[in-house]
């Protein structure tokens, strides 16, 4: 499974990714976010059939209206789509937090989309097992106020995602935490996941050494990304 984000408008390269992946993978893909904010960007899941099939459950997140803002919603739509394997179904969250200089303008996306999970998770029969949360929130560093905003409701990252590069710009003196992937603990730090069992497994890939070599990092943060790809492993029972 591998979410994609910033997936351009136009999907000749998502296309031709797929191509070259092979015929057994496919794609679910949201629509554009229209509106400056969204800059021409959708969302999408790429998955090996053989491995893993739909569970039937897609969509995007729209908040409810509130009185302060009725017409309140994310600058790019949240997209979560459900897969199942050996049975066992789970569903993948993505987001890309709005942007900006003012870390502050932030909170309020990062608040609204936690609270929205959560609620989502603790709704009775709804289509909620095994809920993962990924993609870009845009958070400066562990223990801001983004980050706790992001934590609050119980939604951890793992632990071995805390030390690894995440940005093709990282250094000794500059790291980020844009990039999170996290699912909902107890408040003793027992993961909320039903027949899957994430086994402490997890990082990033370094594609500089591998891509677009005679160029410099920042001519590749345009033609491939400035982020490196992040992973976790899970375990799912098999018979």
């Amino acid at each position: 499974m591998v979410a994609v984000q910033e997936v351009r408008r136009s999907i000749k390269a998502l296309r031709f990714l797929l191509q070259r992946l092979g015929p057994n993978w496919r794609v679910i893909a949201s629509d554009v976010t229209e509106g400056s904010a969204g800059n021409g960007e959708r969302l999408a899941f790429l998955y090996d059939a053989d491995r893993v099939q739909p569970s039937g459950l897609v969509g995007e997140i729209v908040l409810p209206p509130i009185d302060e803002d009725p017409r309140r919603q994310f600058a790019r739509t949240p997209y979560f789509a459900g897969f199942s394997r050996a049975g066992i179904e789970f569903t993948l969250a993505s987001v890309h937090v709005l942007w900006g200089d003012n870390a502050a303008a932030r909170l309020p996306e990062i608040t609204a989309f936690a609270d929205w999970k959560r609620d989502w998770a603790e709704r009775p029969n709804d289509w909620n097992r095994n809920l993962i949360v990924l993609g870009d929130f845009n958070l400066d560093r562990i223990g801001d106020p983004l980050y706790e905003a992001f934590v609050d409701t119980g939604m951890w990252p793992p632990a071995e995602l805390n030390k690894v590069p995440w940005t093709i710009f990282d250094d000794d003196k500059d790291r980020h935490f844009y990039d999170q992937i996290a699912w909902f603990s107890e408040p003793d730090g027992a993961p909320l996941l039903e027949d899957i069992e994430y086994n402490r497994r997890a990082g990033s890939f370094d594609f500089l050494p591998h891509i677009m070599t005679g160029l410099t990092r920042n001519e590749v943060s345009w033609r491939i990304s400035d982020h490196y790809p992040l992973w976790v492993e899970f375990r799912i029972p098999c018979t």
